[in-house]
């Protein structure tokens, strides 16, 4: 696979010829809604085999090759290059395809009407999944369970191999509640209900894993937090049940806030069989714009998960959506909006913008102006953005990675993958 960013002047004819591929091609696998009004600075990934690369002025191989991670031996084979000769400016070079890694990826999938939804969207990503986590079943205080619509997505992943897991939360109308926490965790009678509703459920519905995403929890109850979760191991031993959790994004043991305080990394990692980090939402509806993922924030995070558990545990979280913001900001003003990457573009080519690309936060982002004048500032993901993901995944040889949410259209994403990594089936 080849990622190809448009610049000034380019067609999709071009392209397609540049890469001996076509425009067909191209359009289908990034189910392209603007062939014909391409946006500078738009991002494909190209269908071809093994990758290609157009020399920049200052490039060496030395350089390409490190970038690539690729010998320059190999680089002057495939290419039949004379090493004592200097490279030209816009020379093609053909790289050979990435070498492929096994890893996890979990999907999280929130059902919701019309339930004939779910199944589609497992059929169209279930070759790439290893676990689809079922958001979610709302914990009550007393120690009930409020179900969700479950069994058409349980029904769809089984053909794939893909493992359902149940996913058990302290929500309340859709917001996570400290005080539905603490009536848990602290009342073993509870904790026990709880996982007698939740493994009962999992033994009808064909539930092969559970995920345990309690969050906005009382620093008081990081110990008690834990300890349920050393019994619900303990628990699940007994059925065969994987169990895993969702963690707040910290940097840190002494990191201060309401949604971090409670979440023990170190436990965790000792504890569940691997966790999911929630790294996503710096920028977020309610906040100023910035990129949902920005890459250096991410690593962070996952540098820290990787030196207080082990790194065959973690599983970095990736969004499929983006945000537009109307602009001027204002604190508690009005939320931005979800939009998916393809939406995204469209955006920019109603409006004819041009999309940016912020190095440091490894992500794509643009603004447009509405007829009124009224202004937006959108930040989304694109196959750069995945791209440079993958790599971290890649370089610090995480278990794998868990995507926020499935229903979002991003085709690239799902192609990248193809090409990174042989995804694991544990069904």
């Amino acid at each position: 696979m080849q990622i190809h960013v448009v610049r000034p002047g380019q067609t999709l004819t071009g392209i397609a010829n540049a890469y001996d591929s076509t425009t067909e091609a191209i359009i289908q696998a990034n189910a392209l809604p603007n062939p014909n009004n391409l946006v500078i600075g738009q991002t494909f990934v190209i269908p071809v085999s093994g990758r290609v690369y157009y020399v920049q002025p200052g490039d060496s191989l030395y350089e390409i090759s490190r970038r690539f991670q690729v010998s320059m031996e190999e680089i002057i084979s495939l290419n039949q290059l004379n090493p004592n000769q200097p490279l030209a400016i816009d020379q093609r070079l053909v790289l050979p395809p990435r070498n492929r890694i096994a890893i996890d990826v979990n999907g999280y999938i929130e059902p919701r009407p019309p339930l004939d939804t779910e199944p589609r969207v497992i059929q169209n990503v279930g070759n790439e999944l290893t676990y689809l986590s079922i958001f979610s079943y709302h914990v009550t205080a007393e120690g009930g369970l409020v179900p969700v619509e479950d069994t058409p997505s349980i029904q769809a992943a089984y053909p794939f191999q893909i493992v359902p897991v149940l996913v058990l939360t302290n929500m309340v109308e859709n917001q996570f509640d400290a005080d539905v926490g603490e009536a848990i965790l602290n009342d073993i009678n509870r904790q026990n209900q709880v996982l007698d509703q939740a493994f009962a459920i999992m033994a009808e519905k064909g539930y092969l894993g559970l995920n345990i995403d309690f969050e906005h929890l009382r620093p008081e109850d990081r110990e008690p937090y834990n300890q349920f979760l050393r019994l619900a191991v303990q628990r699940a031993r007994e059925h065969g049940y994987t169990v895993s959790t969702a963690l707040a994004p910290k940097v840190s043991g002494e990191q201060a806030g309401a949604w971090y305080e409670a979440h023990d990394y170190p436990a965790h990692g000792e504890i569940v069989d691997y966790t999911v980090l929630m790294t996503y939402e710096w920028g977020w509806s309610g906040g100023p714009p910035m990129a949902v993922a920005p890459l250096d924030q991410v690593r962070r995070v996952v540098e820290y998960a990787a030196s207080v558990m082990p790194v065959e545990k973690i599983m970095m979280g990736i969004p499929l959506y983006g945000y537009d913001w109307t602009l001027p900001y204002e604190e508690g003003g009005e939320f931005a909006r979800a939009i998916s990457p393809q939406q995204a573009i469209e955006l920019a080519v109603q409006y004819g913008a041009t999309i940016q690309y912020d190095e440091q936060a490894q992500s794509p982002f643009f603004f447009y102006q509405e007829e009124d004048g009224t202004e937006h500032e959108v930040w989304f993901e694109d196959a750069r953005s995945i791209q440079a993901k993958f790599d971290l995944v890649r370089e610090l040889g995480l278990r794998g990675v868990s995507y926020w949410v499935l229903r979002i259209e991003f085709p690239q994403n799902w192609l990248l993958i193809q090409d990174n990594f042989e995804v694991n089936k544990r069904v």
